[in-house]
């Protein structure tokens, strides 16, 4: 475990296990009944303090687990010498249980403590002390308790590792929704800007243009005013072709590179999770006016949205036709369909089928669902081209 991440009471349990070495091994050595046994208490302290100062066997990092059981190794030979020289070093077998089940992985630590409760209480024999069953219970029970603190903690610390990742995931996805809730926002707003631009100034700047060239036409010739109608035209003219600008401007990203059919074609690109999409032209393709390309661009997405969602189709086809008075889109699946009678009205406000009835009603056109259950659903818009060379609005 990296020593940055403890917290405030591992640190304090750390600094306990610490005084708790130093004092077992204090009182092995006050107690001892010769130098030898004090000498050994001094030893095994001194392997001890030297452990726990370096990083290789304080961080306890997979790298490091070599070098941290070949030091645990000397600490439980220096153990066992002093347990040879004074029945009392077996206290030490405590704190050993925790830096054993700590150290070394739980195949190795389990059989690693029951040796070592079985020397201490072989050694408490062999000193000849009396028999009694503290003495096989004392060593048994402290094992009993180091293993289940132990890995008590550790399910603990894992299950608070889950939680804090699941936490960072939460804020990650939450960011990422805010971020995508404001584009969608900012796409909503790119197109409605457009749209009441096209309605209102583009239109309204046509109307004032072709009102104008009528009103040239009918003044006699040489009239003084004929040149001030000509300027007004001209601007009329000019500002219309800016509003028309900005128009383009603000449309959807999907059309900024190529023609509503080439949108189309890259909404129908194989996905891993949606069903197998094609598209296909009708007719002759004409420009059309950009909120036509943006309502039909933004129905076929989310009729296909629709599709992926809710209907688990295996195929979808996405036709575009051009026909001499109106366009057409038809958005067909296989999928299970469902009962258009009794379909609830859409509580996202933006997305679902009276979205996409109201983007077409809203440009003069009809939107028609045909489905039932098991059989598949066809989503159809259609609008009326508007008058003009090549169906594009003046």
């Amino acid at each position: 475990m990296d020593p940055r991440s403890l917290t405030p009471a591992l640190r304090a349990l750390r600094l306990c296990l610490h005084l708790l070495m130093a004092g077992l091994l204090a009182l092995a050595a006050v107690r001892a009944d010769s130098g030898i046994g004090v000498a050994l208490a001094v030893v095994t302290g001194a392997v001890y303090a030297a452990g726990s100062a370096l990083p290789s066997v304080r961080d306890s990092v997979r790298d490091s687990r070599r070098a941290a059981a070949v030091w645990l190794g000397l600490l439980c030979a220096s153990w066992l010498a002093l347990l040879w020289a004074t029945p009392d070093g077996l206290w030490v077998a405590f704190p050993l249980y925790f830096l054993q089940l700590h150290l070394l992985p739980i195949r190795w630590s389990l059989p690693a403590v029951g040796l070592t409760a079985v020397a201490a209480i072989l050694s408490y024999v062999r000193h000849g002390a009396p028999l009694n069953p503290g003495v096989f219970i004392g060593p048994l029970l402290g094992a009993a308790v180091a293993v289940a603190t132990v890995l008590g903690y550790q399910a603990l610390y894992r299950e608070s590792e889950r939680r804090r990742r699941m936490v960072e995931e939460l804020i990650a996805t939450r960011a990422e929704l805010a971020a995508a809730e404001r584009h969608a926002g900012t796409l909503a707003e790119r197109e409605r800007l457009a749209r009441e631009i096209h309605d209102t100034l583009a239109q309204g700047l046509s109307s004032i243009q072709l009102l104008l060239r009528a009103a040239e036409r009918a003044l006699p010739e040489g009239s003084p005013a004929a040149g001030h109608i000509e300027r007004a035209r001209r601007a009329a003219q000019d500002n219309l072709a800016e509003a028309r600008r900005f128009v383009r401007a603000l449309s959807p990203a999907d059309l900024e590179h190529g023609s509503l059919a080439a949108a189309l074609e890259r909404l129908c690109e194989p996905t891993e999770t949606g069903p197998r999409a094609r598209f296909s032209v009708s007719g002759t393709p004409v420009e059309l006016p950009t909120p036509y390309e943006v309502a039909l661009l933004r129905i076929a997405q989310s009729a296909l949205a629709n599709t992926v969602r809710h209907a688990s189709a295996a195929r979808t086809e996405i036709t575009l036709s051009f026909m001499d008075a109106s366009v057409t889109l038809d958005v067909v699946d296989d999928g299970k369909g469902f009962d258009p009678v009794r379909l609830a009205p859409s509580a996202e406000g933006g997305f679902g089928l009276p979205a996409m009835r109201s983007r077409a009603e809203s440009l003069g056109g009809t939107f028609t669902v045909e489905s039932a259950p098991g059989q598949g659903t066809a989503v159809a818009v259609s609008l009326p081209l508007p008058a003009g060379p090549s169906g594009v609005s003046t």
